[in-house]
């Protein structure tokens, strides 16, 4: 069938790819004038299946209060007259449950972990190329407490089959020696040696240009209206100049954008755009004294990738609404704990600040399947989870509108 995918970042264009290999007729949209131009253009670059524990969890509230008002703070909610923003916390409060944690973590982890392997293969099928690294995630702590906490959520994902063990400091060291100046700092870590890295944005450029050799439509610079049509069918695409773009059916990959066409239609997802910073470090020729293992800063929820010549260093959240104004004091921040853990850092230049929105759900759980309109379908909601979970969620809602049933354990929108 006729299929239009709105939206052409890594769940966008990861989607196109496996709809195009199933058969069907393929037409991605996006505002944007190039793949991958918005969330996915600077993330941290893990394939995180080892980060599954969700934002909200029984000690996320204490975490959150304590960090009102502090402009440095990992996770910053701003206190603002925002209904949105409201309805989302109520929703985030409901999930901070040790029952609704272990759900969402079993979910997380099934769906992360499909999708690592749909990706596995694909690099076998494609010999797709992005910075990819293949050297395990290594979760590392300065903080007893935070240690302490980490370890029974890593328990959990353990019995759910993730290979996240326990490390001690100087174990950390051996597995990254990079982090020799701060042994001393470090209470221990847990590594996960089947997780990965690579460039989202290179990723989905290069897809995107595969997807095109298999026939894949990319009307780039596409600014979208509306979703025309009602609660019973969607009719098109309609662009801004009037022009109305039709299908068989229709698959709103659009991030933290998903509500703004799905509004209308009576559809409100509890979405809302989790504000990400980046800093990316050109290091210098030769010894740079740089990670080549993917980290994780848990403490300070930071996370440093080896990207080529780059250091890519990524994470807090500031749910404050939809501007992308950098923060001089976050963006600070960034640099000075890269600073504090790699002393001997070699760089040419300044840092390169970016930040996007990342579209976050109250469980961290994504919402992929058929929506109320019959030809109406969604993969959106990822949250900082996008880049691990985009091939899975692609391949798992092709199989969907095949008429397949989904091969990842994953509460997927019904019927299929």
């Amino acid at each position: 069938m006729k299929v239009i995918v709105i939206g052409a970042g890594v769940i966008g264009t990861t989607t196109a790819w496996y709809l195009a290999a199933a058969g069907h007729e393929v037409t991605v949209v996006d505002r944007q004038p190039g793949a991958g131009q918005e969330t996915s253009f600077a993330n941290g670059g893990q394939i995180s299946v080892s980060h599954a524990e969700p934002w909200a969890n029984p000690a996320a509230p204490w975490k959150v209060l304590k960090a009102i008002g502090k402009e440095d703070a990992p996770l910053l909610f701003r206190l603002r007259l925002d209904p949105e923003l409201l309805r989302w916390g109520v929703g985030f409060l409901g999930e901070c449950t040790a029952k609704r944690t272990r759900a969402n973590i079993r979910a997380i982890v099934n769906l992360a972990s499909y999708s690592r392997d749909c990706l596995k293969q694909l690099r076998v099928d494609t010999d797709i190329q992005y910075d990819q690294l293949c050297r395990g995630i290594l979760h590392f702590y300065t903080d007893e407490r935070e240690f302490k906490a980490a370890a029974m959520a890593a328990e959990l994902m353990r019995d759910f089959g993730l290979d996240r063990r326990p490390v001690d400091a100087a174990e950390c060291v051996r597995i990254e020696p990079a982090l020799s100046d701060v042994r001393n700092m470090m209470v221990g870590g847990h590594y996960t040696p089947s997780d990965e890295s690579g460039d989202a944005h290179k990723f989905t450029r290069n897809l995107a240009e595969l997807a095109k050799a298999r026939g894949v439509r990319f009307e780039l610079g596409t600014p979208i209206a509306r979703l025309r049509g009602s609660a019973a069918a969607i009719e098109g695409v309609e662009r801004y100049n009037g022009e109305c773009l039709k299908a068989d059916a229709y698959v709103v990959a659009c991030g933290s954008f998903s509500n703004a066409l799905l509004a209308p239609l009576g559809l409100a997802l509890p979405i809302y755009p989790a504000k990400g910073y980046s800093a990316t470090f050109t290091l210098d020729e030769g010894e740079s004294f740089a990670p080549t293992v993917s980290l994780t800063d848990d403490g300070h929820k930071l996370v440093f990738s080896r990207l080529g010549n780059r250091l890519r260093v990524a994470g807090t959240a500031e749910m404050n609404g939809y501007g992308l104004g950098l923060n001089a004091v976050r963006c600070a921040a960034i640099t000075e704990r890269t600073r504090q853990i790699f002393p001997h850092l070699r760089t040419l230049g300044e840092p390169e600040y970016w930040t996007g929105l990342r579209p976050a759900t109250p469980s961290n759980v994504p919402f992929i399947g058929r929506a109320k309109p019959s030809n109406l379908y969604l993969n959106t909601g990822h949250g900082t989870l996008g880049w691990t979970m985009s091939c899975g969620s692609g391949k798992a809602l092709a199989d969907m509108m095949s008429g397949r049933r989904p091969e990842a354990n994953f509460p997927f929108l019904y019927p299929y």
